[in-house]
């Protein structure tokens, strides 16, 4: 089975079933990686009207990702996560990627602090590699500052992962306990803040007002297409149109879409990510079926599975749920202002705004 799509659509056909834009959809959160692959997420941001993308894409990899996207793609600084020396890349490494980044006229910055990243720095002796508010961070994070960057960053996770990843949590803590440094450095910098994935909490609306109330300078993309597809589907539409609507401006589209070059051919890597796909019709319908599931969560009065597998299901309840299983999807039928504004004038004024 395609995990991407379930059903056999044909995503390019769908596409055409969607309001065009006139602004043209911004996403800014990708991950755009290898010119072949590149060319063919081209083609479905195309056919589902995405006029410009945020790209964390490799610093080795810029130029041949530009070539492909032009004026229609723009990078977001992030370590090296291959690079040999894990403790220099995400310490004064960072500091030195982040300036190279600039030069090439990135002006947001990722932290990636996922509660495993506990696990990665444990391997070198240094569990504190990814903490957030680690002293190297805060170094990094203020020579992002002084170039006039604002931030992105990715904490916490999905409530799945703690009832089963994550269940013991005298090793990496609880879900809540992630967003204390999170606070901390929010407090800090008064830049901008992108809290990736719904601010990593799309299961409680409730701690998000929260979060957005105590901090004024956070704002939250919707990347991360099956996690929104399951979380955000099991809120009412007036529950869903009442949030967005009172933080309307600060909520922006995106999708977390990533692509590989390996997604082009049958051969296994062994790489889950990777893997993905096999084939260019695949690695079209893996990026395209992003777009047409959050396109159709937010727009539409879609009631069915959404055509994308999330393992998630069966990792928490095995006895019910397959690999292959999907949640509901449940269309929210948002107003063209809403729409507009979450897919592109929020973003804009952003940016405008802070000169980005």
């Amino acid at each position: 089975m395609n995990s991407s799509n379930r059903f056999d659509l044909n995503y390019k056909l769908l596409a055409q079933q969607f309001i065009p834009q006139s602004n043209g959809i911004i996403d800014c959160h990708t991950h755009i990686v290898g010119a072949k692959a590149a060319k063919i997420y081209a083609r479905a941001a195309h056919d589902y009207g995405i006029s410009l993308t945020y790209s964390m894409t490799g610093l080795p990899a810029v130029a041949a990702v530009k070539d492909v996207l032009g004026d229609r793609i723009k990078f977001i600084a992030f370590p090296d996560w291959s690079a040999p020396d894990p403790e220099y890349s995400f310490g004064e490494g960072y500091t030195e990627t982040i300036e190279k980044f600039y030069e090439l006229g990135s002006r947001i910055v990722k932290f990636w602090s996922a509660p495993r990243g506990v696990d990665l720095g444990t391997k070198i002796g240094r569990p504190d590699l990814l903490k957030i508010d680690a002293p190297h961070r805060i170094a990094s994070m203020k020579r992002a500052y002084e170039l006039g960057m604002i931030f992105m960053v990715h904490v916490g996770d999905p409530d799945t992962w703690f009832q089963t990843r994550y269940a013991d949590a005298s090793r990496y803590g609880t879900k809540r306990d992630q967003y204390i440094g999170f606070e901390r450095v929010l407090d800090m910098f008064d830049r901008p803040w992108i809290g990736a994935h719904m601010g990593g909490w799309p299961e409680s609306l409730e701690f998000l007002h929260g979060m957005l109330e105590r901090h004024p300078n956070l704002y939250l993309d919707t990347s991360a297409t099956k996690w929104m597809v399951r979380e955000l589907s099991k809120f009412s539409r007036s529950e869903i149109i009442s949030f967005f609507s009172h933080w309307r401006g600060r909520i922006f589209f995106g999708s977390d879409i990533v692509t590989n070059d390996a997604h082009l051919v049958s051969e296994p890597t062994g790489n889950e990510m990777a893997d993905k796909a096999g084939s260019p019709e695949q690695a079209y319908d893996l990026y395209a079926s992003r777009y047409w599931a959050l396109r159709t969560l937010f727009e539409t009065d879609y009631q069915g599975e959404s055509p994308i597998s999330d393992p998630d299901l069966a990792m928490v309840n095995p006895e019910q749920f397959d690999k292959h299983a999907a949640p509901h999807l449940n269309g929210m039928s948002m107003g063209t202002d809403m729409l507009n504004d979450i897919y592109n004038e929020a973003f804009t004024a952003l940016i405008n705004k802070w000169r980005l």
